[in-house]
């Protein structure tokens, strides 16, 4: 079976390792997004599977703005039966569809229908779900609506950020594909699973400013930002004038807080505890505080950081 990969991201490397090895399978094309700018000097650099891709002559790389009528002839002429695609970012059309004998699955990290859209991983961790899962599907012309081939549970246990999750995330897509294409090969998902029109929620898009801590929010939901948006863009706020990073955090549940006073306000630095770190008051609860980081600056321990930040204590974040 020849399959044209359709992904840009790290999450979809292992999946890529796994089709270039698999018996049985020819991995003909990959569709990746452009390059882009990265690092100080804002060099051009290829997308994590582009690059993964860029090490084997024998595979065909496609770096498109738009999947238009040229890049459509391009890929009629490698002759592929279906198309994969994990985490591309284009919703493909009906002209482009029909380029593939055998259609084509995406592979989507989350439960579906839960969070169909771009940052299932995110919505997941944002919204503190105690399970999230990995979901093939068949494609199709809405995003992720496509009926279901294979699903499996991954049980998360609250400390997981983006990027680790993403790891879990890719390593389980390399080792659910196979089946997935043993099952398409033999015709054995004739009858997928229909995903309930009941059970549809949607995630969206995640800017920059998404990352701006509200103080007003609760201990646990500044948390979970701090976990859904590590790696990009992480959660900031303003101390002094200066952007600062908080990138490792935990809700406060020491057996007694520090004393608090009817001026306390939200994003008010209360002082420190020698487990947790630095408490920062919240809407609810306190935040502790244990990695943090100025703009410019390198990452430091909360200790480290309270001896170079002589006034921290006391002042008022935001």
């Amino acid at each position: 079976m020849r399959v044209l990969f359709a992904a840009s991201p790290a999450i979809a490397v292992p999946a890529f390792k796994t089709l270039r090895n698999m018996e049985g399978i020819e991995l003909a094309g990959v569709l990746t997004n452009p390059d882009s700018p990265k690092g100080r000097h804002g060099t051009a650099q290829p997308t994590d599977v582009g690059e993964a891709a860029n090490l084997h002559d024998a595979i065909t790389v496609l770096k498109p703005e738009k999947l238009d009528a040229q890049v459509r002839e391009q890929i009629s002429g490698l002759k592929c039966d279906l198309l994969i695609s994990f985490a591309y970012g284009r919703i493909f059309g009906p002209k482009f569809l029909a380029l593939f004998p055998l259609g084509g699955i995406n592979v989507h990290p989350s439960l579906l229908p839960k969070y169909r859209g771009p940052t299932p991983v995110q919505a997941a961790i944002l919204n503190r779900d105690e399970v999230t899962g990995l979901t093939i599907q068949k494609l199709a012309l809405e995003m992720d609506s496509g009926d279901i081939i294979m699903q499996e549970q991954v049980p998360l246990s609250g400390e997981e950020n983006t990027e680790s999750l993403s790891e879990v995330m890719g390593a389980k897509a390399a080792l659910m594909l196979p089946e997935a294409l043993k099952k398409i090969a033999s015709g054995a998902d004739a009858i997928p699973q229909n995903q309930m029109k009941t059970e549809i929620s949607y995630c969206s898009l995640i800017s920059k400013d998404d990352g701006i801590i509200d103080w007003s929010l609760s201990a646990q939901e500044i948390e979970a930002k701090i976990r859904a948006f590590t790696p990009w863009p992480l959660c900031s706020t303003i101390h002094n004038g200066r952007e600062l990073f908080i990138l490792k955090a935990d809700v406060f549940s020491g057996e007694s807080e520090p004393a608090g006073s009817a001026a306390e306000m939200p994003g008010q630095v209360l002082g420190q505890n020698k487990k947790c770190g630095i408490l920062i008051r919240t809407g609810k609860g306190i935040l502790a505080v244990s990695q943090l980081q100025y703009k410019t600056k390198k990452a430091l321990f909360w200790t480290d950081f309270l001896n170079g930040a002589r006034g921290f204590p006391g002042s008022i974040l935001g």
